[in-house]
């Protein structure tokens, strides 16, 4: 494997990372953000749900828009208006100005994670593309891994502008890896209108997109409101909040590692049903902790929420490339609006339900749609569908 091809697979990697960051950030300083701006806790996560509403309309629009651009150009750009973007949030002198910055930032970094798969996809064989697609998909796992911990405790000793101005180097670092090892010329198969309507018309495609929003509304209910949650019930302090982030994304971490070795031998579907029960797990014992007070039972469902969300999402993208692999990049737009859309539920209803008092509740309500999802899992079997472009 070539110098530029292993740049090119890191630099997706981290961009993803970035990304990840980018969307996550708020959740990790969620309380100092809302000192630091005066604001209130749920107008902090705000932050969070807004910046999703504009990422699952971004998203495949931006698939769409962006489909005759040339990858290179069009991810080193994206990760590029990041760096800038949180750079300048960094400095900002309230929360309206971050929360504009952050949407129009946002905006544009929709573009790169649907784009970050399909172009990996280009660049291996049909039989390589499922562990590929996974491989990349480590960044978000990463993000939640190390970075949100590391924004937490950066926060912590200094502010959220520090907070920011980290999520602001993270991206500057894959856009150079990329502007480096990112090959030219590199475009996908053409997207249209018919194409997105050729997707929305097919029923295996509706239900996993359907398993996205329910399971990514589930986990959101909890993990933008962790920090506060586990502070009020328990009196968790910034350092154990740091590291509860961090048990969540290593073990989100591991599960995408053990995903990639494992579906290839047991398929989408059935590795689909291990991690998405991961999930079941993780919030059950979250809910009998909350409702306890005891923080091991709650350490003990982020650690299979943790296992179980990463790889979740990785095996829907992977499924779906396979489903319609000539509607990569409109299908992996597609999931990533359904992602958003459930980080946009999960993260509003929760701060709803925060705000009412019913911090124990968040898991029970959780749980609700992580079963809902397993319901519908039951009825994607793989099965050839035949998806294809329509210009």
């Amino acid at each position: 494997m070539s110098l530029h091809h292993q740049l090119s697979r890191y630099g997706l990697l981290l961009g993803n990372f970035a990304t990840g960051l980018s969307v996550l950030a708020p959740a990790g300083m969620l309380a100092i953000l809302a000192d630091g701006l005066n604001v209130g806790i749920r107008d902090a996560g705000l932050l969070v749900t807004f910046g999703a509403i504009i990422l699952c309309f971004g998203s495949p629009v931006m698939a769409w828009l962006t489909t005759r651009v040339d990858r290179r150009t069009l991810l080193v750009a994206t990760l590029a208006v990041m760096a800038v973007g949180q750079g300048a949030m960094a400095l900002a002198p309230s929360y309206d100005v971050v929360l504009v910055l952050r949407l129009a930032m946002l905006a544009v970094a929709a573009v790169f994670t649907p784009q970050a798969a399909s172009t990996v996809g280009l660049m291996v064989s049909d039989r390589a593309r499922p562990a590929a697609i996974t491989f990349i998909f480590l960044g978000w796992s990463l993000a939640v891994a190390a970075g949100l911990p590391l924004v937490t405790l950066i926060a912590a000793y200094a502010g959220w502008r520090g907070g920011f101005a980290f999520s602001a180097f993270a991206s500057f670092v894959p856009c150079v890896l990329l502007a480096i090892g990112l090959p030219r010329k590199l475009v996908g198969p053409p997207l249209s209108l018919g194409s997105f309507t050729a997707l929305l018309r097919n029923a295996q495609i509706m239900m996993l997109l359907a398993i996205t929003i329910l399971f990514i509304s589930g986990q959101f209910l909890v993990f933008v409101y962790l920090g506060p949650v586990l502070n009020q019930l328990t009196g968790a302090s910034h350092e154990t909040i740091g590291l509860m982030f961090a048990l969540y994304g290593v073990m989100g971490f591991l599960g995408n590692v053990v995903a990639t070795r494992i579906v290839g031998g047991l398929g989408g579907w059935k590795t689909s049903l291990i991690f998405l029960s991961c999930n079941l797990i993780g919030l059950l014992l979250w809910s009998a902790g909350a409702g306890a007070g005891g923080l091991a039972l709650m350490a003990a469902g982020m650690f299979f929420l943790g296992f179980g969300f990463a790889p979740s999402n990785s095996i829907q993208q992977a499924r779906l490339v396979q489903t319609a692999p000539d509607l990569a990049s409109a299908s992996v737009a597609l999931n990533t609006s359904s992602v958003y859309i459930g980080q946009a539920i999960g993260s509003g209803l929760g701060g709803v339900m925060y705000s009412a008092g019913l911090l124990p509740e968040l898991g029970l309500v959780g749980i609700v749609f992580v079963g809902t999802a397993l319901a519908i899992w039951a009825f994607t079997r793989e099965r050839k569908a035949h998806v294809s472009a329509v210009s």
